[in-house]
Parts: C-alpha cells; structure tokens; sequence
C-alpha cells in the first residue's frame, strides 16, 4: 500500500491540526498530518501536508475540498506527486557519488 501524500495550502494560519483530520477524514484514511510551522515562532505558515492510505480517497479528498472556503479563506490541495523513482536504473547509467574534497586554506598575514 503506497500513502498518497497532498499538499494543503490557503488555510486559516490558526488552524489546529485536529480540524484539517476532521475535514479531510470523511473523504479517506490518513496516515499522517503536518502543518507546517516557522522552527523558531512556533507559527503557522500556511500549509501543510497530508499522507492519506488509498490513492481514490486523496483524489476525492482534491476533487471535495480544492478551492472550497474556510473561514473566508480560499483552501488549495492537491496531489503532491514524488519524483520518478530512479531505483530501476542499472549502476552502469548512476553516477558515483565522490566524496567532497576539503583543502586548508592558510590565512594571509
């Protein structure tokens, strides 16, 4: 079972993550869910992301709430798609990873 995650953005920025749970639940399970928040405030910034079990419940999750109203703020969600996969490739087409290559720089006097 592959998690589905979405992108929810346009929301209240004093949003409690219980009430997202509450309005995205009717349309799927979630697995997790995140606002994102300023490290050092504590705040809100506006958005946030949520991993839901089934890829049709996200979907529905998209088509019911994108662009819908809360709290006269215009909500925007939808499907954050991860990008390809490059496990499938064979080693001869990867490129290897060096390590970095560190120098003493002397300090002119």
């Amino acid at each position: 079972m592959a998690l589905v995650k979405l992108f929810v953005g346009g929301f209240p920025l004093d949003i409690e993550e219980i009430e997202l749970a509450k309005l995205f639940a009717p349309h799927g399970d979630i697995s997790t869910l995140k606002i994102v928040r300023d490290k050092k405030t504590k705040l809100c910034k506006g958005y946030a992301f949520i991993e839901m079990n089934e890829r049709a419940g996200a979907e529905v999750a998209v088509e019911a709430l994108n662009g819908t109203t809360l709290d006269g703020k215009e909500l925007t969600v939808k499907i954050n798609e991860e990008p390809a996969d490059n496990s499938l490739l064979s080693d001869e087409f990867t490129v290897p990873q060096r390590p970095p290559v560190y120098q003493k720089v002397l300090r002119p006097y």
